[in-house]
């Protein structure tokens, strides 16, 4: 297991890293490029001109490197279920980051298509879960205990796919920020993989890092791509489908400790202003509020700084989420 896991890390990191440019190239010669809404900080109307959809490569290589293997090791259903997961929120995020670069605005996919085709794909990877004889329980972590949730197993896989592929999508709002956090998350579902013996899963998510990696060294400031919903949507499901097959739901609420922060504070500004009319804080996603003037209530922390703190914050998160699903 750990040479087929160096090799599609290797393999990954590699084909990343060497084909980026000519994405990167194309996606200029085509115009498309991040478009900024009029509502973004005055210190991001600037990111305007950079491209985006880059997730597409870091979504294609795991895909393709993980098929490979299963000529080699065999069929697996859970790695099909990432896979279908993976490429399903891929394809969606494409569609809204299509729209968006044609349009030369915002105006993707009308937010409630967005989440009725999230929610309808969360419902066919359901189904094939439970053809598959997927259980519906929720374990409970510390107590070896799990509930029989039945019908209701199906309300919470909808809310985690969903939930997850937008968090991840909220999260994905600096240079390098995503990509790192999500290296960090999927970090502790290889560890899980590896002590299942599940030689699949655990060369998809070697994969995936490696490609993350790749990506990051085009993604870190200043930003030569953006991987758009594209990435992130796709990102997000993979996360959700990863504590599916792996029965680590619970687990999955600490592991993206920082999407869950990012999410909560864009959920609570909402109501505030709804309810108050006033905010909570000075800028939701809450991370940009580290990178605003100490005048307008913010922090005063440069992107960079501000990216790395994060990081270290998503690390820790893993940790700990680490420590929930091993218990």
């Amino acid at each position: 297991m750990a040479v087929n896991c160096m090799i599609s890390f290797m393999t990954a990191l590699a084909a990343v890293w060497v084909l980026m440019p000519s994405l990167i190239r194309y996606l200029k010669k085509v115009s498309f490029n991040q478009t900024v809404s009029e509502y973004s900080l005055e210190e991001y109307k600037e990111k305007g001109k950079t491209p985006i959809m880059g997730g597409i490569l870091f979504i294609i290589v795991p895909l393709v490197i993980s098929t490979v293997s299963m000529f080699f090791l065999g069929f697996s259903r859970d790695l099909l279920i990432l896979q279908l997961t993976f490429a399903g929120y891929g394809l969606i995020g494409f569609l809204d980051d299509w729209l968006i670069a044609v349009r030369h605005n915002n105006d993707g996919l009308i937010p409630r298509r967005k989440f009725l085709l999230q929610v309808l794909l969360a419902l066919v990877i359901y189904i094939i879960y439970r053809v598959g004889g997927g259980e519906l329980t929720l374990r409970i972590p510390f107590t070896g205990k799990a509930v029989a949730l039945g019908h209701l197993y199906l309300i919470l896989i909808l809310l985690m796919f969903s939930g997850a592929s937008n968090a991840v999508n909220l999260t994905d709002g600096m240079d390098g920020l995503a990509a790192g956090c999500c290296v960090s998350s999927f970090a502790v579902f290889l560890i899980l993989a590896i002590r299942q013996g599940n030689v699949h899963l655990a060369g998809f998510y070697s994969a995936l890092i490696g490609a993350l990696i790749g990506y990051l060294h085009y993604n870190v400031h200043p930003a030569k791509v953006f991987m758009g919903d594209t990435g992130s949507l796709a990102l997000g499901g993979a996360l959700a489908a990863s504590s599916l097959i792996m029965k680590q739901e619970i687990a999955l609420i600490v592991i993206g400790g920082v999407y869950v922060l990012d999410t909560l504070s864009c959920i609570i500004q909402i109501g505030s202003v709804k309810l108050r009319h006033k905010r909570v804080f000075p800028y939701t996603p809450i991370h940009y509020s580290f990178v605003l003037s100490k005048e307008k209530g913010g922090l005063a922390l440069g992107e960079v700084q501000t990216v790395r703190i994060i990081w270290l914050a998503s690390a820790v998160f893993a940790v700990l989420g680490l420590i929930v699903a091993l218990n």
